[in-house]
């Protein structure tokens, strides 16, 4: 691998706040956006994340002036998350600062929204936003990767096969997959492994390993399996890791950083 691996901090914003939770409840405030993001530029993020995390699920758009105001403060690239619904969406969030688009619920309900963005502002702007999980003992329905995708933060599933989700985005002209690990989330235990394995074997975009960060050590086996950049949030916002510490680990593992 000659490219760097990225290290992402991810904001998970709700109601203009960053929160934190397990498994996307019990949110706890870990801070102001724009400040957390000035920190994470001035510490060596390769690039920020901001997910509106009730976007989807409350039926409004991501809050323009936090992008508009993050964007100003950082120069690393930002993608933004959360309430995309149409090529107009995206359009905005761009104007408002972002670099980079995450699609999630809606490409589910209309795939061809995929193509439509990739179509207009070109590949590299599209992130497709995969929440996945292993399909829960006595499911009604299975899938061949035993991985589902789920919508709502994890709190429906959408029955799909998570792995065919990401190759048909793929196809369609997503740029990148963002991974969440919805088993993993937020209970810093390490990523899933065996996930991004699956997805790395079906796809050849850039794969961002999210969910489940607690350690220095766990960065390294993620880049191995595949991923191609590292995001975390809980242990940034809270303190337990530097993301100096995350770049050390992967460097002393092998793995070119920035």
């Amino acid at each position: 691998m000659s490219l760097s691996v990225r290290v992402i901090p991810c904001l998970d914003v709700d109601a203009g706040r960053v929160v934190k939770g397990i498994n996307f409840k019990e949110l706890r405030d870990a801070g102001d956006p724009v400040e957390l993001a000035r920190t994470y530029d001035a510490e060596g993020a390769d690039e920020l994340t901001f997910l509106d995390i009730s976007a989807s699920h409350e039926g409004r758009a991501t809050t323009l002036e936090i992008v508009s105001a993050t964007a100003e403060q950082v120069f690393i690239p930002l993608t933004v998350g959360g309430g995309i619904r149409s090529v107009d969406d995206v359009d905005r969030m761009l104007r408002a600062g972002a670099d980079k688009i995450a699609v999630n619920t809606a490409a589910i309900h209309r795939p061809e929204l995929v193509a439509e963005i990739a179509d207009r502002f070109g590949n590299q702007v599209l992130v497709l936003s995969v929440d996945a999980r292993r399909v829960p003992a006595g499911a009604e329905h299975r899938t061949d990767s035993g991985f589902e995708v789920t919508t709502h933060g994890g709190r429906k599933s959408a029955g799909l096969d998570a792995i065919a989700w990401a190759v048909r985005a793929a196809e369609l002209g997503a740029g990148e997959i963002l991974l969440n690990a919805m088993d993993a989330d937020g209970t810093t235990a390490g990523f899933d492994l065996e996930l991004i394995r699956a997805v790395r074997r079906e796809v050849t975009i850039p794969v961002i390993a999210s969910g489940g960060a607690g350690a220095v050590e766990h960065f390294p086996p993620a880049v191995e399996a595949g991923a191609d950049a590292v995001l975390a949030a809980t242990v940034f916002h809270f303190g337990t890791l530097r993301i100096a510490d995350v770049k050390r680990s992967l460097s002393d593992a092998g793995y070119p950083v920035r």
